[in-house]
């Protein structure tokens, strides 16, 4: 089993030796590829969807209360819980040995940060010189294949360096694709076209309404088999059909820079809230927080200090930086019927089997380190790449492959001092300044555009009701019976009667939980 330190790269692997009479499941370091089984008197039946599990007549199909607490609670499924009762998910990292003895699970790999205060003593063009290194080589041993390569190419930093590196060593006919929106909110188009015209990519695009999400977001929900609060994949979803009409297979994106190099607002959140802990008095302070949310002070003010004032001072608790979010998400698990309620225990449910996942080591780590590990450890491995990258794309039978997160570069950003990664409230420093020379000052310097797209107006103002909107009619609901129907009717209601466009972003992600909750059921449970 000590071969899988040796591999670079995405995997779900089965082998069996059939000498031993030994069966050996793995998964890739971070979770890029699934793996999902269910074990029964016979052994155990395993694969990379749990619709294939569910081919075996035996394989009961029933939701998990307390797993969709854990996704109504910290976004996520915490492994080896899956939205499906009885089907458990490997976690990444792990490998499982099968045999005479029994079933055995271990980790082969996690990532681990330095303790505080032990970094290096290194000056900044080491990292830059390492960073140029390590990523144009990830970069260039992800172009190996026997069919054209082709990049995403979003608007945003990450995906315009790992194209900018392709066609500057590799590729001088690069052909790249991106998501384009209707609505002004979200498009990111201008960006995008100084790109093209900077590298000179043979380009092509895929435009998307709220009408056409709410339509994809039902085959969004078959691939991902689990309940999501965004409708972020549904474009990706486009996005891999317009790549796979083009007759390309393969393309490489930027996913993973955001977490190893500390590109999130909720990073500096927490460096912000940290800074105010320490003197939870002062007034100008929290102010800081203007610089990444601007509406803070325009509306509002007393509201949003006191939001983001709660727990400010228990800055030794290892979820610190996502606790804000997470709390904020409990007001979802009211529209709960209260039979299905009855399972929810949140303790026992959602915050110890979290505590068991997680390092122990978290706390000895830098402040940074720690919101980093938990978005990589949890949101990013239990959905980004997942549910809404190795998912969408395989719906269209394309492949994705991430340089940023080759091992190297992980183990690598790691080792960078943070304050290299956000200098005083400049997300990914050393991301910029390695790669300016690579790319334009707008790219460059543009403000952080987190990646989003419609959800609320997809399901409840749509003229022509896709499947999502027809069940959310109170018929639908009670049938379902995850929901309470007179509560959720109520809370559509009062959603609809808002003027468009103004829906807060909470409601948002409750209609896209309440929506991708029933279609999981009309998928994959027995009427």
């Amino acid at each position: 089993e000590s071969f899988f330190i040796h591999l670079n790269g995405q995997f779900s692997i089965a082998l069996w030796d059939s000498v031993n009479k030994r069966l050996v499941l793995a998964r890739d370091r971070v979770g890029i590829r699934p793996l999902f089984y269910k074990s029964n008197l016979h052994g155990i039946v395993f694969g990379s969807e749990i619709k294939a599990i569910f081919e075996d007549p035996d394989v009961e199909r029933e939701l998990d209360p307390a797993a969709l607490e854990q996704i109504f609670t910290i976004w996520v499924n915490i492994p080896p819980a899956t939205p499906f009762k009885g089907i458990s998910e490997l976690p990444p990292g792990h490998y499982m040995t099968l045999d005479h003895r029994g079933v055995r699970i271990k980790r082969w790999w996690k990532l681990h940060f330095p303790e505080m205060g032990t970094y290096e003593d290194r000056p900044f063009s080491f990292y830059k010189e390492q960073l140029h290194e390590v990523l144009h080589d990830a970069t260039a041993i992800r172009l190996r294949a026997d069919v054209p390569v082709a990049a995403y190419l979003s608007g945003g930093l990450d995906s315009s360096i790992i194209t900018a590196l392709v066609k500057k060593y590799h590729n001088n006919d690069l052909m790249t694709f991106s998501v384009v929106f209707r609505d002004k909110d979200f498009d990111e188009r201008t960006y995008q076209q100084t790109m093209i015209d900077f590298l000179e990519t043979d380009h092509r695009y895929t435009e998307i309404s709220t009408e056409s999400i709410g339509e994809l977001f039902t085959k969004v929900i078959y691939f991902a088999e689990r309940p999501m609060i965004r409708t972020a994949p549904a474009p990706l979803l486009a996005l891999s059909r317009l790549v796979r009409d083009n007759n390309i297979k393969v393309v490489l994106t930027g996913e993973g820079a955001d977490e190893i190099f500390g590109g999130y607002n909720i990073f500096k959140e927490d460096k912000i809230r940290r800074f105010w802990a320490r003197s939870p008095g002062s007034t100008w302070r929290p102010r800081l927080l203007e610089s990444i949310y601007p509406y803070v002070n325009k509306s509002a003010p007393a509201f949003w200090q006191a939001f983001f004032k709660k727990g400010l001072t228990d800055v030794d608790n290892p979820f610190y930086s996502h606790l804000i979010r997470w709390n904020n998400m409990t007001f979802m698990k009211r529209f709960f019927s209260e039979a299905f309620k009855s399972d929810f225990n949140e303790q026992e449910n959602v915050f110890e089997p979290l505590r068991a996942y997680i390092d122990p080591d978290i706390l000895r780590w830098h402040p940074l380190c720690r919101a980093q590990y938990l978005e990589i450890t949890l949101f990013m491995s239990g959905y980004l790449l997942n549910s809404q990258g190795d998912r969408m794309m395989m719906g269209n039978s394309v492949e994705g492959r991430f340089p940023f997160l080759d091992y190297r570069v992980m183990e690598f950003a790691a080792t960078v001092p943070p304050r290299y990664k956000i200098k005083l409230l400049n997300e990914k420093y050393l991301l910029k300044k390695t790669f300016e020379a690579y790319l334009p000052a707008s790219i460059v310097n543009r403000p952080k555009q987190p990646y989003r797209a419609p959800i609320a107006d997809c399901f409840i103002r749509s003229e022509k009701k896709n499947r999502g909107a027809v069940l959310l009619d109170k018929e639908q609901i009670e049938q379902v019976g995850c929901f309470d129907a007179d509560l959720t009717g109520r809370y559509i209601e009062k959603l609809r009667s808002q003027p468009p466009g103004q829906i807060g972003e909470r409601d948002d992600m409750a209609i896209a939980g309440l929506v991708s909750t029933q279609l999981l059921s009309d998928h994959f449970i027995p009427s």
